[in-house]
């Protein structure tokens, strides 16, 4: 039976739990939502590095065989020192820029992401990369993280809060947009009003899940029968990731959630 570690600075990366869910639903799965230090954005990359460690080495010593950082800033900021300190494989999260790049029509892209993710070297690197085929627009999702902890996804302050900082994008000509935040695929609805039909949102999150599946048929990990559950932790209230995690489109879900200091 695989046994997959998932976390995020809180409740966003249950859209990518999502698509693993769906791609391995014979796993066993690890959450853990440190929302009691969300946001990530705008905290130190030692600090951000320090509660990786800590929670992937609390997912590992439960068992998990593989670890996802499903939060774009814990990847920027951490990825590189977890992998060299722990022996199982670790999947991180990207903002896709080089498949908005090749599927933008007007030339121009948005990216739509946290200040730590649009200022982190591999993210500036990747843009750098295609920045001469296409023109990247980029805007802080203010106020997004918050609106999808607080679970306020449809609200007219939520579309207020999300027009502000996508507005800006579509102005610019951007027809394809990344979202650069795993919290964000919360607010597509909103987004996809706001936008209309004609732009494009590109989720990483499928492609996460397809390297997962990649990782694990390599490893050579067995698969149980059935679907044996999800072990949801926080580091603060369980309010956020209860309710979000009601929201997944994952039939037959069977969890346990609790508060776990680390």
């Amino acid at each position: 039976m695989a046994v997959i570690g998932i976390m995020d600075s809180g409740s966003g990366g249950l859209s990518v739990y999502r698509e693993i869910r769906r791609s391995l639903p014979e796993a066993r799965f690890i959450y853990y939502a440190d929302n009691a230090n969300c946001p990530y954005g705008e905290k130190s990359p030692e600090f951000i590095t320090g509660r990786c460690r800590a929670i992937s080495r609390f997912c590992i010593e439960g068992g998990a065989d593989a670890m996802v950082i499903a939060c774009n800033t814990a990847t920027a900021a951490s990825i590189s020192t977890l992998r060299q300190e722990f022996s199982v494989p670790f999947v991180g999260m990207e903002p896709a820029v080089k498949p908005a790049a090749l599927g933008t029509r007007s030339g121009v892209i948005g990216v739509l992401a946290t200040a730590g993710t649009l200022k982190a070297s591999k993210y500036l690197n990747t843009r750098d990369a295609y920045s001469d085929d296409v023109t990247v627009v980029e805007h802080i999702g203010k106020g997004f993280v918050e609106l999808v902890e607080n679970g306020d996804l449809c609200s007219p302050h939520a579309r207020e809060t999300v027009s502000a900082s996508l507005t800006p994008l579509l102005e610019a000509g951007a027809d394809t947009i990344v979202l650069g935040c795993t919290h964000y695929p919360f607010l597509l609805p909103i987004m996809q009003d706001i936008a209309g039909e004609d732009i494009q949102f590109i989720d990483p999150a499928p492609a996460v899940a397809r390297q997962v599946c990649k990782i694990l048929d390599l490893s050579g990990t067995g698969y149980s029968d059935s679907y044996p559950g999800t072990d949801l932790l926080t580091s603060g209230p369980e309010d956020s990731v209860r309710r979000i995690f009601n929201m997944l489109d994952c039939p037959g879900d069977r969890y346990s959630i609790s508060s776990k200091a680390l």
